[in-house]
């Protein structure tokens, strides 16, 4: 039986609440990897709900993001993803040996 109009749309949305490493994370992860081969020093971001999601906020340092955006409820735990994000790095990486 296909998929109904509703199950397709909820597939849809729900691909993107959070960004993983798979579906939507992976086409963000080849844009940064894309525009920092045009341009080095792009500064790149992401904002709105996404960029207060904790697991969001580790996907972002992870591919090399500099920055994410989010609504000020959202900061406190924004920066303490972050901060997580940072000190759980592999192997001890600076900022500046972030793949991207």
């Amino acid at each position: 039986m296909p998929p109904t109009r509703t199950t397709v749309r909820k597939r849809s949305i729900q691909a993107f609440n959070v960004n993983t490493a798979g579906c939507v994370g992976l086409v963000i992860k080849e844009a940064v990897k894309l525009g920092r081969q045009t341009r080095p020093d792009l500064e790149i971001g992401i904002c709105g709900e996404h960029g207060g999601e904790p697991s969001s906020v580790e996907f972002c340092y992870q591919i090399g993001m500099n920055y994410v955006s989010c609504s000020p409820y959202r900061v406190p735990i924004a920066r303490l993803a972050a901060a997580q994000a940072a000190l759980s790095a592999k192997g001890g990486k600076s900022e500046a040996n972030r793949t991207a």
